[in-house]
């Protein structure tokens, strides 16, 4: 068995044809179809199954797929790993992150990182969840990941700075004029609330607060992304707790950022599944370096007043 072999068989699967497959790879038809049979030769049964019309998995492919994957894209990652940490021109430093970091953080980030390291390109990876991102960083899609400390991780973990969790509201809402806002005044708003939001002990975590302020909050929308969450708020339709670093970026300049009183903290992190060298590393260490995430242009931070509170929003 050889990398070369299931990346044809990748390639097949991926295209649901072997001719179609057979042009990506730039090998001619037989060629392609000898080495699937010899890795098939090679695990002991059929990986999949001829079609008239393409190709179908059979269950030992199946089992099979995700492995040869991450072979694959491990073989693609190591040589871009090998290449950006020589700083050779054609290098590449994947990168994936959840869409309010892409966002709110990564922007100033990247213009850095162009200026200083002009021969690594950057691929950015964008996902709407934490458990997303993490699925994707597991299967090899990229070099690193930046989002929320994960729960759980085997591999490197570094804490790049905290990012403010904050409520928007428009500029009309009464409590507009405020230097913060204490969350019981909010239990007659309604709320946007994003697929972004952790779960603290299996409850999402505006449930858990405003539960704990004598109140449930009332939902108006349910959103993918907090950028659009933002927009939303801007635009009247509810509250949204989200990181104030969205808005600095340029999502919400209509809208007005209330920190909350005490106030909500989540450490944002870099973590990867091996041990960052080279460019990556250079990446984590000019990530820290542009924190504090959200200090510009809106309401300011204050020290964390509340650890209880700090503990739920990381969890």
């Amino acid at each position: 068995m050889s990398l070369r072999q299931m990346e044809y068989f990748v390639a097949v699967v991926e295209e649901s044809s072997f001719t179609r497959a057979a042009e990506l790879l730039h090998v001619t038809q037989p060629a392609l179809s000898h080495q699937i049979k010899a890795l098939e030769k090679s695990v002991g049964g059929d990986l999949l199954e001829r079609l008239p019309r393409g190709v179908r998995l059979t269950p030992m492919g199946r089992a099979f797929l995700p492995h040869a994957q991450l072979a694959v894209r491990s073989a693609a990652r190591a040589q871009r790993a090998a290449r950006a940490s020589a700083g050779a021109r054609g290098g590449e430093l994947h990168i994936a992150a959840v869409h309010s970091v892409a966002v709110g953080v990564l922007p100033d980030v990247f213009a850095r990182w162009r200026r200083d390291h002009p021969g690594v390109g950057l691929v950015l990876h964008e996902y709407a969840s934490t458990e997303a991102l993490e699925e994707e960083l597991e299967r090899g899609t990229a070099d690193l990941a930046v989002g929320p400390r994960p729960r759980r991780w085997d591999g490197p973990v570094i804490e790049v700075g905290d990012e403010e969790i904050a409520l928007i509201v428009p500029f009309d809402d009464p409590l507009a004029g405020r230097s913060s806002v204490r969350l019981e005044e909010l239990a007659d708003h309604d709320w946007v609330r994003c697929a972004m939001e952790p779960l603290v002990d299996g409850v999402p975590f505006l449930d858990l607060v405003c539960g704990r302020a004598g109140f449930a909050p009332r939902t108006a929308l349910r959103t993918e992304h907090t950028s659009t969450a933002v927009r939303m708020a801007a635009a009247g339709v509810g509250v949204v707790a989200a990181p104030s670093h969205v808005v600095r970026g340029g999502i919400g300049e209509d809208c007005v950022v209330l920190p909350v009183d005490p106030p909500w903290k989540r450490a944002l992190a870099v973590f990867s599944r091996v041990e960052l060298t080279g460019a990556a590393a250079a990446f984590a260490e000019l990530l820290r370096g542009s924190a504090p995430y959200g200090g510009k242009g809106v309401s300011p931070v204050r020290p964390n007043a509340d650890r209880d509170c700090e503990a739920a929003v990381v969890r």
